[in-house]
């Protein structure tokens, strides 16, 4: 696998040695020894799946502490602009974000560590996203920044007035009205 760093440390790309012939392609998705060599030790226990059309944008999700988790995410069907913003309150890039594209073509996946709020936005007509969470989902510790906070300048490649969010992430605060309960060491 090939590591990209990002811009905000501990966030990073990856992409996996592919190999192709006559019947198609074959590439290791994930593994275990290779991940907590290249990047970081992380028992993933939960691995989750969701399949979105055009215009959906979900996010930007995180669970509260002491529920946080961090996610491995792809997409295996389709493409989603796949954006994580760092909310801990002490980190030099608090409030930034990385976007990257992730899609059946590239088979592209980011590392979004614990202090991260984390969304995408469908690019095409179905998209199928999957991912990996160190940590057991807790309803009662979901919580999000909103999608639609502008002071992010985050550019989500959908057209307004075609995205289709939630209830739940039409009701997450702006990042200005948010007290992280995430520091650094989250």
């Amino acid at each position: 696998m090939n590591i990209i760093t990002t811009e905000i440390e501990g966030v990073v790309i990856i992409e996996p040695r592919i190999f192709t012939d006559s019947r198609g392609y074959f590439f290791e998705s994930y593994s275990k020894r290779e991940f907590d060599e290249k990047i970081r030790p992380v028992n993933f226990v939960q691995d989750n799946e969701s399949m979105s059309t055009y215009g959906v944008m979900r996010g930007l999700h995180f669970q509260r502490p002491p529920f946080t988790q961090a996610k491995l995410v792809r997409c295996v069907k389709g493409r989603v602009l796949d954006v994580a913003v760092d909310i801990r309150k002490d980190s030099p890039t608090y409030g930034k974000h990385i976007a990257v594209e992730l899609s059946e073509d590239n088979h592209r996946q980011l590392f979004v560590p614990r202090g991260f709020a984390h969304g995408f936005a469908v690019l095409n007509d179905v998209a199928i996203f999957q991912y990996k969470c160190d940590n057991y989902y807790h309803p009662e510790a979901d919580s999000g920044i909103s999608i639609a906070d502008n002071s992010l300048g985050i550019d989500w490649q959908i057209d307004p007035s075609q995205a289709i969010l939630s209830e739940k992430d039409l009701r997450h605060p702006l990042l200005k009205d948010f007290d992280s309960p995430f520091d650094i060491d989250s």
